[in-house]
C-alpha cells in the first residue's frame, strides 16, 4: 500500500514537473515569439541609436523670451546638463530606486508584477517598469493584442529597454525619459511642463516645483497642479519623502519644502490662447513660406510642427502684454457704452433685413439649403436652442441659445486693432489683431481694410507743403457745394467751426481736423499729386480719384497706414514692417536671417517732415487728440491724428513718438453697424484710449525709457519762422460786407 502511495506521489510529481517544464517552454516560446517580432516589429539597436522625436518649434520675442509654440506634441528637447540634480534624484527615488543598479530591467519588480498582476490578477502589485522601460513605452506606445496585450507589451518594453541600456549611458536615458514623458494637459517633456505650469525653464525649477512635476507622472490628470492643487501638493510631499528615504535630502529640507504651498504660474501655449495669437498666426504663415522656399532650394524637409525650430521675432513680450491689457480694458467699457447708447433699438436686434442677410451667409444655413429645405424650415431649425459657448468680456459662458440668437450676440461686438512699429527699422513691437482670437479670427491689422477718415489728411497736407504751400497759408472754413460732384457739400463735425468768415492756418486746420479746409487744400494741390504723395509714403491700396479722398474715403489696412506714418520720424522714408528676425534649427544653425530690403526713397523734404510733426504735435496738444493730455495726463513727446468715418462706422488714432509709431482702429466687423453718435464713435473716444492705455503702461516701466522719454528734434529755424503766425484770422468788416457770396462751384474751379 505504501509502495503504491509512493508511486502515485512520484507520478503526480513527474506530471507537475512536466507541466512546469511545459509551462516554462511555453513562456520561452512566447518570449521568443515576441523577440522574433511575431507580435509586431521591435526597434533594432541601429534604430534606437538614432532616436528622433517630434519637437515643438519655439517662437521667441526680441529678447528670446518664450512667446509661443507650434507643435503636434507640446515637447521641447533639453540636454542632461540642463536638468537639476534634485530633479533627477526625485525621479529615481519615486519611479525606479534601483535605476543605477540594473541594466534596464529590474527583475525583482518584474517577477512581483508578473506573478501578482498577471497570474493572480492583483491590481495592487504596481507597474514594475523601470525608467528605461517607461522610456520604451513613451517612445513606441502600446499596441492592442487582446488578452495578451499586457504581457506582449511588457516583454517588448523589456527587450527595447535592454537595447537602450546597451547604447546609452544612464544620464542619456534620464534625459531621453524626461524629454518624452507625458505630463498633465497633454504636455510632453519636462521643459514644456516647466514652461506651462511654472513659466520657467527646467534648469530654473525649484526643488518643490521639480517634485510637483515628478509627482504628477503617477497620474498626470489626477495630480494636475492647476486643477487639483491640494492633491498635487500631497503627491509632491510623497516624492519628497521618497527622496529622504533614499538619502537624497535630509529631514529638515523635506519639512521645509513640504510646508511650502505650490505656486503655479500657468502659461498655456495653444493656437487660440496665450500671448499675441494674431501675431503668432502671421508668423506661422511667413515661416511656412520661408521653409517651403528653403526645402525647395536645398532639398530638405524642415517641418514647423515637428523639427524644434527656434523662431526669433521682433515682438516685445512686455509691450505686447501692455497692448493687450490696454485694448481689453478700454474695449470692455466702450462695448457697454456702445450697447447702452442704442438700447432696445440696436440694429442687431431690430434691423430684420440686416439680420436676414447675415443669417443667409451662415454655413449652417447653406447646409440646410443644400438639403432642399424651405426657407421656413431652415429658419425653424436655426431657432432651435442648444448649448453653445459664448464670448463675453467677463469670460466665456455656456448658454442654451439658438443659432440666430448666437449670431445676434456676436453681431453686436465692436472689434479693434493695434500695432506698434519701430520706425527706424520697421520691427513690429506689439500686435493685437482683435479683441479675442478664439472667437474673432479676422485680423484687423493685416487682413482688413476700412475707410481711414481724417487720418488721411496728413497725406493731403504733406503734398500741399511739397507743392510750395506755406504753413501759414489761410483757408476759409466756409462750406462750399461742388456742383460737379452731385451737389456734394463737405461739412465739419464740430459746431464751433461754422463761422463762415473764419480762416485757419494749415496747422490749425489739421490739428482741428476741419473737413472743409482739407477739401480746399486738396483742390488747390490737385488729386493726383496727393495720390502720388501717398504712394511715395508706401500706400499701395486703391485710392479713389474724387474730392472726398481728402476726408479719408480710401480704404487702407491698419498696417499700411501705420507704416506710412513711420516716415515722419524716419528721415521721410516709410519703413517696411517685418515680424521675424531669424529662424534656427534645433542645433542652432541659422536657416533664415532678416535682411533689410533696399530702403524706399525719401517721400518728402526734411523741411516738410519737421513741419508736419509740428502740425501733428498741435493735434495732440490742443486739437482733436488733446485727451492724451487732459484725460490721460501723458506728457510724452507725441504727435498724431484722429480719424472718424462717415456715419461713425470707424474710429482711428495714429500716434507718433520719436522711436515708436502706433496705430489703432475700432469698429464693428459689419460696416453697416456704426456708432449711434459721433460723441461715442469719434476716434478720440473709440481708438485713442487704446494707445493712451498702452503708453501709460510703458511710462511706468523704466525699461522703456528710450521710447517714453525720447524727444523730437527741435525744428530748423526756417521751419520755426514759417510756423510763426496766428492760428486763425477772421475776415475784416469790409471783406465780410463786400466779399464773395458764392457758395457753389465746380471742384477745381
Amino acid at each position: 500500500m505504501k509502495k503504491q502511495t509512493k508511486l502515485k506521489k512520484r507520478s503526480w510529481l513527474g506530471i507537475l514537473i512536466k507541466l512546469v517544464l511545459f509551462g516554462a517552454l511555453l513562456v520561452l516560446l512566447f518570449i521568443g515569439s515576441i523577440y522574433l517580432e511575431v507580435w509586431g516589429k521591435i526597434p533594432s539597436k541601429t534604430e534606437l541609436s538614432d532616436l528622433k522625436q517630434a519637437e515643438a518649434s519655439l517662437i521667441l520675442d526680441r529678447n528670446e523670451d518664450l512667446l509661443g509654440k507650434y507643435f503636434v506634441f507640446d515637447r521641447s528637447i533639453i540636454e542632461f546638463k540642463d536638468i537639476p540634480k534634485y530633479l533627477v534624484n526625485g525621479l529615481v527615488a519615486t519611479e525606479d530606486a534601483r535605476f543605477y543598479e540594473h541594466e534596464g530591467i529590474d527583475y525583482k519588480s518584474f517577477f512581483r508584477v508578473f506573478f501578482k498582476s498577471v497570474l493572480l490578477q492583483d491590481d495592487s502589485a504596481g507597474g514594475g517598469s523601470t525608467i528605461t522601460q517607461q522610456l520604451a513605452k513613451n517612445l513606441y506606445g502600446r499596441k492592442n493584442h487582446g488578452l495578451f496585450s499586457m504581457p506582449v507589451n511588457k516583454i517588448s518594453e523589456m527587450i527595447i529597454a535592454s537595447r537602450i541600456e546597451a547604447i546609452y549611458d544612464k544620464d542619456d536615458i534620464i534625459a531621453l525619459y524626461l524629454n518624452t514623458v507625458p505630463f498633465s494637459e497633454n504636455t510632453f517633456g519636462i521643459e514644456s511642463a516647466a514652461q506651462r505650469f511654472f513659466n520657467t525653464t527646467t534648469s530654473n525649477l525649484s526643488l518643490s516645483e521639480a517634485s510637483t512635476l515628478v509627482g504628477s507622472l503617477k497620474a498626470n490628470h489626477s495630480y494636475n497642479p492647476r486643477l487639483f492643487p491640494e492633491r498635487s501638493q500631497f503627491r509632491r510631499d510623497v516624492v519628497l519623502q521618497q527622496m529622504e528615504k533614499y538619502g537624497y535630502i535630509d529631514e529638515a529640507t523635506r519639512l521645509k519644502e513640504s510646508n511650502t504651498p505650490i505656486e503655479i504660474d500657468y502659461h498655456k501655449f495653444t493656437y487660440n490662447e496665450g500671448l499675441a495669437p494674431y501675431f503668432r498666426e502671421q508668423v506661422r504663415k511667413q515661416v511656412s513660406q520661408v521653409l517651403d522656399s528653403i526645402n525647395s532650394a536645398d532639398d530638405t524637409e524642415y517641418d514647423l510642427y515637428t523639427d524644434g525650430l527656434k523662431i526669433t521675432t521682433t515682438l516685445d513680450n512686455t509691450m505686447q502684454e501692455y497692448a493687450e491689457q490696454g485694448m481689453i480694458s478700454h474695449m470692455e467699457r466702450l462695448q457697454t457704452q456702445f450697447e447702452n447708447a442704442y438700447g432696445a433699438h440696436a440694429p442687431w436686434l431690430k434691423n430684420d433685413e440686416l439680420i436676414q442677410e447675415v443669417v443667409q451667409k451662415l454655413p449652417e444655413y447653406k447646409r440646410l439649403q443644400a438639403k432642399k429645405l424651405s426657407e421656413a424650415q431652415i429658419m425653424d431649425s436655426l431657432r432651435k436652442k442648444s448649448k453653445k459657448p459664448l464670448f463675453t468680456y467677463e469670460g466665456d459662458t455656456i448658454m442654451s441659445i439658438s443659432t440666430i440668437d448666437s449670431l445676434k450676440h456676436y453681431l453686436k461686438f465692436l472689434n479693434a486693432g493695434f500695432v506698434a512699429i519701430e520706425p527706424q527699422t520697421g520691427a513690429v513691437r506689439a500686435y493685437v489683431g482683435g479683441v479675442n482670437f478664439e472667437h474673432f479670427k479676422y485680423d484687423h491689422i493685416s487682413m482688413g481694410k476700412r475707410q481711414v477718415g481724417s487720418t488721411f489728411k496728413p497725406f493731403v497736407y504733406t503734398a500741399a507743403l511739397e507743392s510750395g504751400l506755406e504753413p501759414c497759408a489761410y483757408f476759409s472754413v466756409k462750406e462750399i457745394t461742388y456742383t460737379d460732384e452731385e451737389g456734394w457739400t463737405p461739412s465739419n463735425a464740430s459746431d464751433g467751426e461754422d463761422d463762415p468768415y473764419m480762416n485757419y492756418s494749415l496747422e490749425t486746420a489739421l490739428s482741428r481736423s476741419i473737413n472743409t479746409i482739407a477739401v480746399k487744400v486738396l483742390e488747390q494741390v490737385g488729386i493726383q499729386p496727393v495720390i502720388d504723395q501717398a504712394r511715395k509714403m508706401g500706400v499701395v491700396s486703391d485710392l479713389p480719384e474724387v474730392p472726398s479722398l481728402a476726408l479719408g474715403t480710401a480704404e487702407l489696412s491698419l498696417m499700411e497706414l501705420t507704416s506710412a506714418y513711420t516716415s515722419y520720424v524716419n528721415e521721410s522714408v516709410p519703413s517696411r514692417p517685418y515680424f521675424i528676425e531669424k529662424i534656427e534649427d534645433k542645433d542652432g544653425r541659422v536657416l533664415y536671417g532678416y535682411k533689410p530690403s533696399t530702403p524706399l526713397d525719401a517721400a518728402y523734404s526734411e523741411q516738410t517732415r519737421e513741419t508736419m510733426i509740428e502740425f501733428m504735435k498741435a493735434t495732440i496738444n490742443e486739437g482733436t487728440a488733446k485727451r492724451i493730455r487732459s484725460t490721460y495726463g501723458l506728457s510724452n513727446d507725441m504727435a498724431g491724428k484722429t480719424g472718424t468715418t462717415q456715419d461713425n462706422r470707424d474710429g482711428w488714432f495714429m500716434s507718433i513718438t520719436p522711436n515708436l509709431v502706433m496705430g489703432s482702429w475700432v469698429g464693428n466687423d459689419d460696416h453697416r453697424i456704426g456708432f449711434s453718435s459721433t460723441g461715442i464713435g469719434q476716434g478720440a473716444n473709440s481708438a485713442l484710449p487704446i494707445v493712451a492705455n498702452f503708453v501709460s503702461r510703458l511710462n511706468n516701466n523704466n525699461d522703456f525709457n528710450s521710447i517714453t522719454q525720447a524727444k523730437f528734434k527741435t525744428p530748423s529755424d526756417d521751419v520755426l519762422e514759417a510756423l510763426d503766425c496766428d492760428p486763425d484770422k477772421r475776415d475784416g468788416f469790409f471783406k465780410r460786407l463786400f466779399g464773395k457770396k458764392k457758395k457753389e462751384k465746380a471742384f477745381g474751379e
